[in-house]
């Protein structure tokens, strides 16, 4: 394994709809799940909101 990537590894469950919708999304960009998901997560703000 890249020890880049080998800070913490995340097991997630998912409903079928959703499974079904990432693979669709995956196939259509043609981008692995993994890649998606981090972006979606860095994509998140942290920051309060006031």
């Amino acid at each position: 394994m890249n020890k880049k990537w080998a800070a913490k590894r995340l097991t997630i469950n998912l409903t079928s709809s959703e499974a079904e919708k990432l693979e669709k999304y995956c196939s259509m960009t043609g981008r692995p799940a993994t890649d998606v998901i981090r972006e979606l997560i860095r994509s998140l703000t942290t920051e309060d909101k006031e």
